[in-house]
């Protein structure tokens, strides 16, 4: 089972988790917020398009040990069948491990930049009127180009 992750980050030279979203293939949604993260450490770009979008549901927002106990109870569904972490950003796997703190032994992991379409991935943003730079979208709209990729062929969705 393939299990689509996005993460969104203090700032590129220090990465502090803010959000985490995570998508299955049979489009089973996680979603968390912290609310323990260092805001003097977010980038200008985090403070302007990332936090804005912050705790819209409340009940999501919670600080690191919480996201732990959520996150792999959300995860435990896919112990037994096995599962594989894609991700399109090779920061957000340790991101992911640190948010965890201990990556189940069953649990896979995979960069998927190179078959995921930036048209196809801009066309999920304007069809769902859903905003990027919010981790469960993002990970929605990978998850949405990567099954569009696979299904017609990679060559025809680097043609789109």
């Amino acid at each position: 089972m393939l299990i689509f992750l996005d993460t969104e980050f203090s700032n590129l030279s220090q990465p502090q988790l803010i959000s985490i979203g995570l998508v299955s293939e049979d489009n089973q949604p996680f979603y968390a917020e912290l609310n323990d993260f260092d805001i003097s450490g977010c980038s200008d770009f985090v403070k302007a398009v990332v936090l804005p979008q912050l705790g819209k549901q409340p009940e999501l927002v919670m600080d690191t040990r919480t996201l732990r106990l959520h996150l792999s109870a959300w995860l435990q569904r896919y112990s037994e069948s096995g599962g594989v972490i894609a991700y399109d950003y090779d920061g957000d796997w340790p991101l992911f491990q640190t948010a965890l703190s201990e990556t189940p032994p069953w649990l896979a992991h995979k960069n998927i930049y190179h078959e995921i379409n930036d048209l196809v991935v801009e066309q999920f943003f304007m069809d769902t009127g859903l905003s990027d730079h919010h981790a469960l979208h993002d990970a929605m709209a990978n998850r949405f180009s990567y099954r569009a990729g696979h299904w017609m062929g990679p060559e025809s969705a680097n043609a789109i």
